[in-house]
C-alpha cells in the first residue's frame, strides 16, 4: 500500500468519526432543547400571554395631532415657555442680519449718521416702522425685521439697543 493511499484511509475515517460526533451532539442537544423547553413550544395560551405582558412597552410615544385616548391615558399638552428677549438678544438673533451690514438701506449699527434723520422723526415711528414694516426711499424694513415670533415689546427693546448704540 502506497504512502499517499495509506494517508487518505486515515483522514476519511478520522473525518467520518468527525461526522457521526457532530450528528450525535446535535441529536442529543435537540432530545435536551425538547425536555426543557418542550412544554413552552407548545401553543399554551396562558405562557404566551405572560411572554406578551413581560416584554409589553412601559411607555407609548405619541406625537403632535395624534388621538392619546388611543394610548390608553390622557395628558394635558402643556404650553412652551416663552423667555423674553432682552434688546442686545433681540438685535443679535434677528436684527444683525441687515442692521449689522446695512442691508436694504438700514442704518448700521452704531452709525450715528445713518441713525439722526430716523430718530428725528421721533421714537414712536421707529417703534411703528420696526414692528408693522416700513417702505420707504433709503430701502425696505420687513414687519419684525422677518421675526413675527417677537413680540413688540421685544422689538421695542431692540431698537432702543440701536438707538443707544448711536447716540
Amino acid at each position: 500500500m502506497s504512502q499517499d493511499q495509506k494517508f487518505f484511509d486515515i483522514f476519511s475515517l478520522v473525518l467520518g468519526i468527525l461526522v457521526v460526533v457532530a450528528f450525535g451532539i446535535y441529536a442529543l442537544s435537540a432530545r435536551i432543547g425538547n425536555a426543557t423547553q418542550g412544554q413552552y413550544l407548545q401553543a399554551d395560551s396562558t405562557y404566551q400571554e405572560q411572554v406578551v405582558a413581560a416584554i409589553q412597552p412601559v411607555g407609548q410615544v405619541l406625537m403632535p395631532g395624534e388621538d392619546a385616548s388611543l394610548a390608553g391615558a390622557v395628558v394635558d399638552t402643556a404650553e412652551p415657555v416663552k423667555t423674553v428677549l432682552t434688546g442686545p438678544q433681540v438685535y443679535n438673533e434677528a436684527c444683525i442680519a441687515c442692521h449689522g451690514a446695512g442691508i436694504g438701506g438700514a442704518p448700521m449699527y452704531g452709525n450715528a449718521d445713518a441713525w439722526a434723520p430716523r430718530i428725528a422723526k421721533g421714537i414712536d415711528t421707529l417703534y411703528t416702522h420696526s414692528i408693522n414694516g416700513f417702505a420707504g426711499d433709503a430701502g425696505y424694513m420687513p414687519a419684525k425685521g422677518g421675526r413675527t415670533d417677537l413680540s413688540d415689546d421685544e422689538i421695542r427693546a431692540a431698537v432702543d439697543h440701536m438707538i443707544e448704540s448711536s447716540q
